[in-house]
């Protein structure tokens, strides 16, 4: 296993995905909670 050294890191690209699908499923989750506060269904 070869050493990376800091300028060799810096040059990495990548992980953008994950924090879109992080934010796009807090951004859901805020949704559901205001649509559960607003309009509560009982459970069946």
């Amino acid at each position: 296993m070869e050493k990376l050294e800091k300028k060799d890191l810096q040059k990495i690209s990548g992980g953008g995905i994950g924090i879109g699908l992080l934010i796009g499923a807090g951004i859901i989750f805020l949704i559901g909670v205001i649509d559960g506060y607003m309009r509560p269904l009982k459970c069946n």
